[in-house]
């Protein structure tokens, strides 16, 4: 796996967890009165589509002409059964916390709907098929690249609407690929040309910190001006999703490829679906164990972190474990260099 891609992965899955550990303190203790607080929050949220993008540019990568005979096979396997095991595994959970939860209903909206924390997975599968029809049919990206941003655009510009329908439909309205279009086409893009793109991005190093640093300005003024959601579908997370991911796959180039990084990526597939639940049982833990928001956060992340890994180590050594966890792949025994084949998609 070419390292940028790791530490894009690594940086992506800390991000969600500490951002799943403000909210889960904020339930327990109360949200707290801290200055951008909130806005530090909704930027985390650009963890969730970082993901998704990652996944379709090592795809395109790695199959940017067919797909092979054992795709889908193995996506079965090692993402969508997972998926399965971990939507049941959030209804229990969500009947534990709430004995008024209707279990089989809940089991069904978490497959069905996607409605917990494995809801990424529906995007990712979506991106599959999309990937599968432009490698097939080979549509220009002249036309296809400005068609899906602005579908996309206008997805996510329905779903701020005020109406009934809407605001009772978002869990649902998240999950079509028009909502992500966009990531989709210029992730194709990026991962078809990344040999090329990976030496633009290093020798624009420099640049990619400023469009950082301008898109986060930018969706500052967005939220300060009204727009307070706290969540991956916005239109204004689009340039920081890009901006971030190119300043990662830019200087991630230059930092040594550690063997922590090459860790928690081969886990962190397991750590977005198990981290939820962990946190949610650890919570009402850590409030009561510190004094300040800073130390329950950071307590909650480290302990959640650490006990989501260990558990997946445990779950990966079972003959079915990666049905449940996915599969967590061995660390090589000598760390290679940027030049690496891709191994996996």
């Amino acid at each position: 796996m070419i390292k940028e891609w790791n530490l894009l992965r690594v940086i992506a899955c800390l991000c969600i967890v500490f951002l799943h550990s403000t909210t889960l303190n904020s339930r327990h203790a109360g949200h707290p009165d801290i200055d951008y607080y909130d806005v530090f929050r909704a930027l985390l949220c650009f963890a969730t589509p970082t993901f998704i993008v990652l996944s379709e540019i090592i795809l395109a990568n790695r199959y940017p002409d067919r797909l092979p005979n054992n795709f889908w096979q193995k996506r079965l396997k090692f993402i969508f059964l997972p998926f399965l095991s971990f939507a049941i595994i959030d209804a229990f959970n969500a009947k534990y916390f709430n004995p008024n939860v209707f279990l089989e209903l809940k089991i069904f909206n978490n497959i069905v709907m996607g409605t917990f924390i494995g809801y990424f997975i529906f995007i990712i599968f979506q991106f599959y098929v999309l990937h599968y029809l432009v490698v097939r049919f080979k549509p220009s990206m002249k036309w296809l690249l400005p068609l899906s941003l602005l579908t996309m655009a206008v997805h996510l510009s329905f779903m701020k609407m005020n109406i009934p329908f809407v605001s009772e439909h978002q869990a649902l309205l998240k999950l079509p690929f028009t909502a992500w279009f966009g990531y989709f086409t210029l992730a194709f893009i990026i991962g078809k040309h990344y040999k090329k793109l990976q030496l633009e991005l290093l020798s624009y190093k420099w640049l990619t910190l400023i469009l950082a640093a301008l898109s986060a300005l930018y969706f500052y003024f967005s939220f300060e001006s009204g727009n307070a959601r706290i969540n991956s579908l916005r239109l204004d997370l689009f340039p920081v999703v890009l901006s971030f991911t190119a300043v990662i796959l830019a200087w991630g180039q230059l930092i040594p490829n550690f063997r922590i990084i090459q860790f928690i990526s081969n886990y962190s597939f397991g750590i977005y679906l198990l981290h939820w639940q962990v946190l949610r049982h650890l919570a009402p833990y850590t409030v009561t164990w510190f004094n300040h928001t800073s130390t329950r956060v950071l307590a909650l992340f480290f302990m959640g972190l650490v006990i989501s890994i260990t558990i997946i180590k445990l779950i990966s050594l079972l003959p079915f474990g990666s049905m449940i966890v996915g599969h967590i792949k061995k660390l090589s025994p000598k760390l290679k260099q940027t030049s690496d084949t891709v191994k996996a998609a």
